[in-house]
């Protein structure tokens, strides 16, 4: 049975942990859906792990069509996210041009980055159709504003702001929260104060959900690892049981684990 955003919203109210994960190809499609990941995200990460460049500014729409499509192609049944990448959303009527290519190419959620000034095209989204996942936290197109990639939400007041947007969001038309690189006790308060599903990337185990970079959670990802990032192929013999291992994982809560988790 495909997922829906019904079925985020049933294992949240049920308290069950779901499983997401970045998906660029109709292969690993394949692969990941079958085995029980309940999100596929195309994510602009692709402009790092995928394109080679050192941030995901330089990612375009043409890009992420191009991906969405095979992602479509490869799918089992999993639900399907796609980023809007940098600047594609900068007014609520770009956002709905960008937004209705995207689910064309067979998206049918779409994720921004930003705070309530996002609200406006949120509603205007949910309006015409299109389900949106806001994502709060550390939100990498803002790399540059950020000075760099940052734990967010670590002071009260930035905590509290956080927790404000995201209901504002949630009221704004947002189905699904993203949460990334927040302190594990933030997370969860923003979990519990929204009925939308709250998925996790660097945020504790207390969210609805969790999501990790494919690449990532292969340990094939060059350079210095995330601490939130798990390699799961090292305890396995395949990629599919990687796959398999990290969904369970996830649904048992036992990833991410305290090495995993930033503090307040």
């Amino acid at each position: 049975m495909a997922v829906t955003i019904n079925t985020l919203r049933d294992l949240k109210a049920k308290g069950e942990a779901f499983a997401a994960l970045t998906a660029y190809d109709a292969t690993f499609s394949h692969v990941i859906s079958e085995a029980g990941v309940e999100v596929m995200l195309i994510g602009d990460s692709l402009g790092m792990v995928l394109q080679g460049n050192d941030s995901t500014l330089p990612v375009t729409m043409d890009d992420m069509c191009y991906h969405v499509r095979a992602v479509a192609r490869g799918n089992q049944g999993a639900l399907v996210m796609a980023d809007m990448p940098f600047m594609s959303y900068s007014t609520p009527a770009s956002a709905m041009d960008n937004a209705a290519r995207l689910m064309r190419a067979g998206a049918q959620m779409v994720k921004l980055e930003g705070t309530d000034w996002m609200a406006e095209t949120i509603t205007a989204l949910s309006e015409r159709g299109v389900p949106v996942c806001a994502h709060l936290g550390l939100t990498p197109q803002f790399v540059n504003k950020f000075g760099g990639y940052k734990v967010q939400g670590r002071e009260e007041k930035a905590a509290e702001q956080m927790i404000d947007h995201a209901c504002q969001l949630e009221a704004a038309g947002a189905d699904v929260i993203l949460l990334e690189c927040v302190p594990a006790p933030l997370a969860a308060r923003i979990t519990q104060a929204v009925k939308a599903p709250v998925i996790g990337i660097g945020a504790g185990a207390d969210t609805d959900g969790q999501v990790l970079v494919m690449h990532d959670m292969l340990g094939v990802t060059p350079g210095r690892k995330a601490r939130f990032v798990k390699n799961f192929l090292a305890e396995t013999d395949s990629i599919q049981a990687a796959i398999a291992a990290y969904v369970a994982a996830v649904k048992n809560r036992t990833f991410p684990a305290e090495e995993h988790t930033f503090k307040a």
